[in-house]
């Protein structure tokens, strides 16, 4: 009896290895490591570096026990995520000074308060935000114009709060920067309701909401209020109304699918923004659970291959997470760059639907 009990823990080990070891050759993310006893390092299942041969490789849980077993971390993943956490104070401190600044910082600026090279500050930023520094304060200046708006304030005061030097440099590129004109902006869902419904979920709390097109917002792993502010915010003058029996079937498909991803999440989407943004949007819906692509790979899908930093921003700007899958976009070398609801639920959700799609 025990010498079958054994046979049968042996078993179902050889098959979690081999899921794990599939999963490594196709540089999927998920939550353990792999070590190379040829090497001596361990690593993350995404690592960039070339695939070792499978009779050299174990797995382990954490980096505690790889370190135990005499392994060390490999440079190029970073496992234990040091580089990373390092990488990710600099590039915070860089946001925080564009976001303080009146006028656009430089590069070399930013690039000397960081302390690192101009070349290697940039990169960094690039990796943790998907978008350089002038993007990204290109992206502010156009969020603070967007809120102002919807606030009520008249355009040419929100225009000159917010940064631009003038209302033409807002009309001319008005679609990059609002996905709609000042006006309707300005308007902020005035004459619309949009129903919500709140429930538990894996992450904590997830709220919906529809208008009468669809589903406009899907936000989780916050507090209800959090989760409403986020919402109202996108909508400020728009009448929010609970309705959990009339979005029941709705919930129901969310949280099937985050128990079942291979099962796709069909549902009305009311996206609202520019067409490069739902030219984005509508190419995530089309990654299959279980895989991933790069910012630079979208861009090759729409047709656009230079435009990563603009598909980047549109990733950022998902109103619909899951509903649009753009935590299944990762960075060039497979790093879990940004993500509004968390890197770790991110590494979470491509876990499962890795698992989900070996099985």
């Amino acid at each position: 009896m025990a010498r079958g009990s054994a046979a049968a823990h042996l078993g179902a080990m050889s098959t979690l290895d081999d899921t794990r070891w599939d999963l490594v050759e196709r540089r999927q993310p998920a939550d353990f490591l792999y070590a190379v006893t040829t090497m001596g390092v361990y690593c993350r299942p995404a690592c960039p570096s070339p695939r070792p041969k499978r009779q050299n490789v174990r797995f382990f849980a954490d980096a505690a026990s790889a370190e135990a077993a005499g392994f060390r971390a490999c440079r190029r993943c970073d496992p234990k995520g040091e580089r990373a956490a390092l990488a990710r104070a600099v590039v915070a401190d860089a946001c925080a000074r564009i976001e303080a600044a009146e006028a656009i910082p430089s590069l070399d600026a930013l690039a000397a308060s960081s302390g690192y090279s101009k070349f290697h500050f940039l990169r960094m930023f690039r990796e943790h935000t998907g978008v350089t520094p002038h993007s990204y304060a290109e992206g502010l200046r156009a969020r603070r114009l967007q809120a102002a708006l919807a606030s009520g304030e008249r355009v040419a005061d929100a225009v000159a709060g917010s940064g631009f030097g003038s209302e033409s440099r807002v009309y001319e590129d008005t679609g990059k920067l609002l996905g709609m004109t000042p006006g309707a902006a300005r308007r902020g869902g005035a004459g619309e309701t949009i129903r919500t419904a709140l429930a538990d979920c894996p992450f904590g709390r997830l709220l919906v909401g529809a208008t009468e097109r669809g589903v406009c917002f899907i936000g989780f792993a916050e507090p209800d209020d959090a989760l409403l502010g986020d919402l109202r915010r996108r909508f400020p003058r728009a009448a929010i109304a609970e309705d959990d029996a009339g979005l029941a079937a709705t919930l129901r498909s969310v949280l099937d699918f985050l128990d079942e991803p291979r099962a796709g999440l069909a549902l009305p989407l009311d996206l609202r923004g520019t067409a490069f943004q739902v030219r984005v949007w509508e190419a995530l819906r089309r990654i299959p659970p279980g895989e991933t692509r790069s910012y630079a790979e979208v861009a090759a899908m729409i047709g656009a291959p230079r435009a990563v930093r603009a598909v980047a921003r549109s990733c950022a700007a998902n109103p619909v997470s899951l509903a649009v899958p753009c935590h299944r976009v990762i960075g060039r070398d497979g790093d879990l760059t940004g993500y509004r609801w968390g890197i770790p639920r991110k590494r979470a959700l491509l876990a499962r639907e890795a698992q989900k799609a070996a099985m």
